[in-house]
This record gives C-alpha cells, sequence and structure tokens, in this order.
C-alpha cells in the first residue's frame, strides 16, 4: 500500500513541476521569442490537454473484460461562439434539441470552475460516426472544436458491480485532486475503476497548437518542442474468472441475491455476483437511468459487499469451532433434541426433526438448533453466569479474527462491516431491566439469528478460512499489474491466522461433509469430489426467508470456498445449495454431469422478482 501511495505523490508532483516549467517557457516565448510572435499574428495559441489511454482489464486466463472505444467530446470557449450562429442546424448535426444546446453552455461562470476564455465540454461521449458528419460542417461554428477521448466497452457485459463504471468528475473531486484533474474529466466511480483510478488512469500530457480564426487546427507551436505526451494506464488482471462469472450470473438471473467464490490458497475472488445486475455497456444512457429509479429490485445495489444480513445455521460451523477452543464443548459432545428447546420448562423454538447428534459433526450435519442453543447458553455463561458479558465478548473476539464485525478490506471500496452484537450493546439494549441480561436473551446468535450480519463476501471468508483449517488471505480481485513492476498491495499476500487448534477443524470439515453426503445440503454432492457445505435458513420478518449455503471442495487441497444467499428463497436446501453446488462442479470439472442438468434447468427457469411496476401499482 505504502508503493501506491508513494506512486500517487510521485504524479502530483509531476504535474506540479511540469506546469511550472511550460508556464515559465510560455511566458518566456511570448516576451523574447520573435518566432512566437509572428505565429500568433495569424493564429491563436491553445494549450490542449492530451488524454491518455486508460488501462484495460482482463481476467485471470486473459479474457477481456473492459476495453477503451473511440469517442468525442465537444469541446467549446465560450468567448469565440458566433452570437449569429444557426443554432437549429448546429443542433441537428449532433442529434440534440435546442433546449439542451442551451442548458449545455449554461455554467456558473462565479463559482471560479469555468471561465468564458478557456475551453470546456459542451457535449461529451459522441460516437465516431456522429462526429464524422458534425466534422465535415464545424468551420462554420467558431469557438467549438473536437477532444478524441476513449469511452469503456464491455464485450461481454458481466461483473458490472466488480468492475465499475465511470463518470464526470465534480468540484469537489477536482479541489481535492491538487490540479490532476479538472472539468470534463472522468474517474471510476464504482467498482475496481475507483479502488484502482491512480493506476487505470495514468498521466495527462499536453500539446500545444495553433488554431486559426475558425478554431481550425493549423499546426502545432514550434515543432511541438512545448507538448508532453501522456503516459498510458496501468493494464490489471482480475482475479475473476469469465467463464464462472458468467454461468453463476446466469443461475442468479431473475432473483435477488450474490454469491462470492475464492480460491481459499490465494484469497483471489474467482466469481462476485450480485443479481439482479445490469448491462454495463448502458451506463451513462436513458436505460441506466431507469435501471437506477428500480428501487424494488436494486441493481445498482451491489449485495456481495454491501448487503448484511444473519446468516442462519452456516454460523454454527465457525461457532462450533470457537465452543470447543474455549473448552465449552468437545468434539464428542451430545445433546439430546426432542423436537424442541426448552428454557425453565417452557418451549423456546422448535427445532426438526432429525437422530440424536451424538457428536459436533452429527450437530452440522444435521444442523440441530436445539445444540447450537446449548452452545450458546455455555458459552456466555462459561466465565461467571452472573457477568454474562464476558463470555460473549470472548466469542466475539473470536469472530474479529475470521474477519467478521469489521470490513475484511477487500479491494471494493464499498464494502460493509457487518455487525456482531456484544456486551456493550445489550448493555444499551436492556439497560432498562433491573436485572440486566443473561445468556437466555441471546440462544438465537447460536444458530445466526438474532441481531447478527454478515455480508456475503465474509461468509464465503469463513469457508475459505475453515477450508484452509485456519487461516485466510484477505479476498481480493486483483491478480497483478499486466506489463508493469507495480506490487498489488502487501496485505494481499499475507496470511491471517485463527488461535483455533488444527485439530479442532477437522470435526467441523467432517460434519460439513457428512451434511452433503446425508444431511441438509445433499444437492451439492458429487460422485468423485469431496464436497464440503452447510445451508442456512436465514430469518427475514418482512416476507419470505432467505436461502442461505456456504461451502468447499475438495475436502483436502480445496480449490474453491463458496457462499451463497438467496433472498427471499425460503429454506437453503431449495435455492441455495443448487447454485453452489454446480458453481464448484463447473469451476472444478468444466462441465455438469447429465444427472444433474436438472437442478441447472431449475435454476436457470425460476424466477424470484416482481415487476417494480406491478410493485408500485400496489
Amino acid at each position: 500500500m505504502k508503493n501506491l501511495e508513494k506512486r500517487q505523490f510521485t504524479i502530483i508532483y509531476f504535474f506540479i513541476a511540469a506546469a511550472i516549467a511550460l508556464a515559465f517557457k510560455v511566458a518566456s516565448l511570448q516576451i523574447f521569442d520573435p518566432a512566437f510572435s509572428n505565429e500568433t499574428k495569424s493564429a491563436a495559441l491553445y494549450r490542449q490537454t492530451v488524454l491518455p489511454s486508460r488501462g484495460i482489464i482482463v481476467d485471470r486466463n486473459g479474457e477481456l473484460l473492459v476495453a477503451n472505444a473511440p469517442t468525442y467530446d465537444i469541446m467549446v470557449t465560450y468567448r469565440n461562439i458566433d452570437p449569429k450562429m444557426d443554432t437549429l442546424s448546429f443542433c441537428n448535426l449532433l442529434g440534440i434539441q435546442k433546449e439542451d444546446f442551451k442548458a449545455y453552455l449554461t455554467k456558473d461562470w462565479k463559482s471560479g470552475l469555468f471561465s468564458k476564455s478557456v475551453p470546456f465540454v459542451f457535449m461529451s461521449k459522441v460516437s465516431p460516426e456522429r462526429f464524422a458528419y458534425f466534422k465535415e460542417h464545424m468551420y462554420k461554428y467558431p469557438g467549438f472544436f473536437p477532444e478524441l477521448r476513449s469511452t469503456r466497452a464491455y464485450p461481454h457485459q458481466n461483473a458490472a458491480h466488480v468492475l465499475g463504471y465511470l463518470g464526470e468528475v465534480d468540484k469537489k473531486i477536482i479541489k481535492q485532486s491538487n490540479g490532476l484533474y479538472s472539468m470534463g474529466d472522468y474517474i471510476g466511480k464504482t467498482g475496481l475503476e475507483k479502488m484502482y483510478e491512480r493506476e487505470l488512469g495514468g498521466v495527462k500530457g499536453v500539446s500545444y497548437v495553433l488554431k486559426d480564426n475558425l478554431g481550425r487546427k493549423v499546426g502545432s507551436f514550434d515543432n511541438g518542442r512545448l507538448d508532453s505526451a501522456s503516459i498510458a494506464g496501468l493494464d490489471i488482471e482480475s482475479t475473476l474468472d469469465l467463464k464462472l462469472q458468467e454461468y453463476a450470473e446466469k443461475l442468479f438471473a431473475n432473483k435477488r441475491g450474490s454469491l462470492v467464490a475464492i480460491e481459499p490458497s490465494t484469497g483471489e475472488i474467482l466469481a462476485m455476483v450480485s443479481s439482479p445486475t445490469y448491462d454495463p455497456n448502458v451506463v451513462g444512457t436513458s436505460i441506466f437511468d431507469s435501471i437506477i429509479r428500480d428501487n424494488v429490485n436494486k441493481p445498482i445495489f451491489d449485495r456481495s459487499v454491501k448487503a448484511e444480513y444473519p446468516p442462519g445455521s452456516i454460523f454454527k460451523c465457525i461457532f462450533s469451532l470457537i465452543a470447543m477452543q474455549k473448552g465449552v464443548s468437545n468434539p464428542n459432545r451430545s445433546i439430546g433434541c426432542s423436537g424442541a428447546y426448552y428454557i425453565g420448562g417452557g418451549k423456546f423454538q422448535k427445532c426438526h426433526s432429525h437422530p440424536t447428534a451424538q457428536n459436533i459433526s452429527m450437530a452440522i450435519q444435521y444442523s440441530c438448533n436445539s445444540y447450537y442453543y446449548q452452545l450458546m447458553r455455555d458459552m456466555v455463561n462459561f466465565y461467571n453466569p452472573k457477568k454474562p458479558g464476558i463470555g460473549l465478548d470472548t466469542l466475539v473476539a473470536y469472530l474479529n479474527e475470521f474477519g467478521l464485525g469489521h470490513p475484511l478490506g477487500t479491494d471494493n471500496v464499498y464494502e460493509n462491516d457487518g455487525f456482531i452484537p456484544d456486551s456493550k450493546f445489550y448493555d444499551h439494549l436492556y439497560r432498562r431491566e433491573a436485572t440486566g441480561w443473561k445468556a437466555t436473551y441471546m440462544l438465537s446468535l447460536g444458530i445466526g439469528q438474532g441481531e447478527l450480519q454478515l455480508t456475503t463476501v465474509q461468509m464465503a471468508n469463513i469457508a475459505a478460512a475453515i477450508s484452509n483449517r485456519g487461516y485466510y488471505i484477505t479476498p481480493h480481485l486483483i491478480r497483478k499489474f499486466r506489463n508493469s513492476n507495480e506490487p498489488i498491495p502487501a496485505k494481499f499476500k499475507e496470511k491471517k491466522i485463527m488461535r483455533i487448534d488444527q485439530k479442532y477443524y477437522d470435526p467441523v470439515v467432517d460434519g460439513m461433509q457428512m451434511a452433503v453426503k446425508a444431511g441438509t445440503a445433499t444437492r451439492a454432492y458429487l460422485e468423485d469430489i469431496e464436497v464440503c457445505g452447510k445451508t442456512g435458513t436465514s430469518e427475514n420478518p418482512f416476507g419470505d426467508d432467505h436461502s442461505v449455503f456456504f461451502g468447499f471442495a475438495p475436502k483436502n487441497n480445496p480449490k474453491i470456498a463458496i457462499a451463497v444467499f438467496v433472498e427471499n428463497a425460503g429454506f437453503g436446501a431449495r435455492y441455495a445449495v443448487p447454485i453452489g453446488g454446480l458453481v464448484i462442479e463447473k469451476y472444478l470439472t468444466d462441465t455438469i454431469r447429465p444427472a444433474r442438468k436438472y437442478l441447472e434447468d431449475d435454476m436457470f427457469s425460476k424466477s424470484l422478482l416482481l415487476s417494480p411496476d406491478l410493485l408500485t401499482e400496489e
């Protein structure tokens, strides 16, 4: 990260030094150089910014994700506009209305950001076809001239939330940039485009040109002696696997939710889906405006890192590890379940029918709620039943080590932190109760419910940490800067170690494998690959419950860890398990077995979305 910061400062210092040198040179030429004086008698000198080529983005196999396509900005110097120009003909050439013409020329001249003597962007993103038509008549309209730019193009229309998009800079950004940006510039607004703006954006150049009184270029000044070349942005090789990303997005079509798949040994994110999604090629169009206005399905909202949910029963896996480490339980502890958990003779919560959990592995296999209610009670009361905050905060400290309760530090700038309730939270929540609070007030935490909230990327990271038997590398989307020695941030190479003894991972991993073989996650079972997984049902007080699954494969030397969250889809086995299992199978084998095609067809065809128009009418 220090290297990235140094590079940023280097770029800033380069601009400042170049600006001073150029200003001095131009001033001296104006005063002392007769060539300059002679040339400018018949032509005006213009300083034009030479925009660098923005770095492209590819997937881990070199497949192009984001490219550059040529486009034009129509620039204008307000003071040079002919007041008698044929406005109607001009508008027809560019395909705009007279109202647009007036709006594009209306600026806040008092702000200091615009000057009537300095060119600014009149109209952006004019296509080469439209510009070619306009160029033939441009001589009729003094003050207007073109500037070649590039816009982003997305050959595959996938990973919109991951890649992000560009947008025009505002006053605040310009003010904070120390001269790096000016009006009309475009920068990354979301995703990788925003996170790695400095690296992707490159360094601007400068060109001094001579133009006649009609705004036509008549040559470069002094053979380009004052010009400086732009420096192209760095290309990024992302961690994404395009084929896997495409497949996962197809499975999620017409559903709300998210999926994150990670390579456990490296922390590299193989696929990252937020659904509904959108075609990134429509950014900046009226279609995108309508997408933004969809407040029902919220296609712009990145559910993979921003949405926070109760994880449901997948939480039992990590809780099992902590309970064993602290001596609250052991791998062979048996807890009977009579179909419900009772407190003081009264029924607290029901549990589904299943064989007795004779050990932790079986408790995970059958997802016994009663088992984990008891573990949570024991955990909170472990040190002192009258001071439950000690036991709870001990649990919270371990959860923090797994990257919960705070942002993981991924290279997504909008990542949320989730929520892990601690003793201070419950002290405040129950401050009016004379006796305070006790363990029985939060038993639902043991099954991943209550106030507990995680993001999907945090869920996937837990699966990766368990698959690695005790460590994770911060999930990330950048693999390297291509054709450059620029390193990626060091934190994306460092192992984060959990304080859990190795011996406690085996019963948890065994339980996850048993859940796939003959438990709640059988739809993820593969005959020749040892898949380990756990279902979850995330309770939703505002509608249908959410479907959850996380897991990894193979059991030993895992290549993929995954978390799947499908909103309003019911219990975990219905949607999340088949989606997760199919993605695992696709990644490891590059195909789907004929016997499992029915699952694929089912997920492709099912829709859980409601029309925004229909909901509005109701």
